[in-house]
């Protein structure tokens, strides 16, 4: 072998020895968790509770952290580690210098990196769907752009409604995307794939006109929310393995519950007098960020946890106190947004972040637990 070659073969065993790194995952996987509380604490202010000021104004990016600095870090780490790839480790890292922007008082820049972080995982999903050209791969890449969009328009100061149905449909189609992957492993159902394909559409359709006809888009919208939780209900995987126990049954759980959340909020968005203004926004929002998405994110902390950082995290039965409070105080929230009742409304936003923080410490202790476990 020649010294390039030689030299090539050395760069990329230490790439690989770089991407294996525990410590390498861990860190970027730390600062999502850091935007994930400073997306807690500036949600908390924002709906009343007076907590002590920070040093950064959490309140206004209390969005941003939380779908940028947080969702934007896991999903990118999770995609850079499936690829196995450096450069798609760009994207965590961008967010992560975007948190710490955020933090430093420099919002815009914090946007700036968080529309790159988008753009980096827009790219890496579009390499993994020119490897494996199927509908999942096509959606999941969708879901990417829709994130680098977002967050554009939401830097460069457009249309609010627009970025923030951009990055409602970020989370939305990275999910069901990777649902109907995994409806692959049941008997062939001849409509589900064209039926979902229907679903999606509608979905787009009601985000292309939202910038031009924004009540009318955000109807159809709804309109396109309802019929994916409908299809999810009817064709995902959950539906057969909820009869079984343990932690397949806690996800299925997690999932059949967050579906139900996804058709409360497209019902908000459809039929409420106005779909993005007022306690309707809050509430609308909040069904699908909070209810939807973090029932996702507790269905599959115990699966992707281990697959990205390396550190098992073994089902406890205490996992299902978190999620009962979510889904309690989200209602409770809700009933306070339509109501009319801010009491309410700051009591099940408290309960919501208390739901999170349980969720954290639950999965921190399982992966303690084992570790001791193991060493014993």
């Amino acid at each position: 072998m020649d010294a390039i070659g030689l030299r090539r073969q050395e760069l990329e065993t230490a790439r690989r020895g770089l991407v294996e790194r525990r410590a390498f995952r861990f860190a970027f996987l730390a600062a999502g968790f850091v935007a994930l509380v400073s997306a807690l604490y500036g949600g908390l202010m924002r709906i009343g509770w007076l907590l002590p000021w920070p040093p950064a104004d959490l309140v206004s990016a209390h969005g941003a952290l939380m779908t940028g600095g947080f969702f934007g870090a896991l999903i990118g780490l999770e995609r850079a580690v499936a690829l196995g790839r450096l450069w798609p480790y760009l994207g965590p890292f961008s967010v992560a210098l975007g948190t710490l922007a955020i933090w430093a008082g420099a919002p815009d820049i914090g946007l700036a990196f968080y529309a790159c972080g988008g753009l980096v995982l827009a790219a890496a999903s579009a390499f993994v769907w020119y490897r494996q050209r199927e509908t999942f791969t096509a959606v999941i890449a969708l879901g990417a752009a829709f994130w680098a969009v977002g967050m554009l328009v939401w830097w460069l100061g457009g249309d609010r409604a627009s970025a923030i149905v951009a990055l409602m449909l970020f989370l939305v189609l990275t999910i069901v995307g990777e649902r109907l992957e995994l409806t692959r492993v049941l008997p062939p159902r001849p409509r589900a794939k064209p039926l979902f394909r229907g679903c999606v559409a509608l979905v787009l359709a009601g985000a292309a006109l939202v910038p031009f006809w924004q009540e009318p888009g955000l109807r159809l919208l709804g309109l396109g929310f309802l019929s994916l939780s409908a299809w999810l209900a009817t064709y995902d995987i959950a539906r057969r393995t909820v009869r079984q126990s343990g932690l397949v049954r806690y996800a299925a759980l997690c999932l059949l519950s967050g579906y139900g959340w996804l058709a409360a909020g497209g019902a908000i968005l459809l039929a409420a007098p106005e779909p993005f203004g007022g306690l309707y926004y809050d509430a609308g929002l909040h069904a699908i960020f909070l209810g939807f998405v973090f029932a996702m994110v507790f269905a599959h902390a115990p699966i992707i946890f281990p697959a990205v950082v390396r550190l098992p995290v073994p089902f406890r039965p205490h996992f299902y106190v978190h999620l009962v409070l979510l889904h309690l105080s989200l209602l409770v929230r809700l009933v306070g947004d339509l109501a009319d009742d801010p009491d309410l409304r700051m009591a099940g936003g408290l309960g919501n972040a208390a739901a999170i923080v349980l969720f954290i410490l639950a999965t921190a202790g399982s992966v303690i637990a084992a570790r001791r476990a193991a060493r014993a």
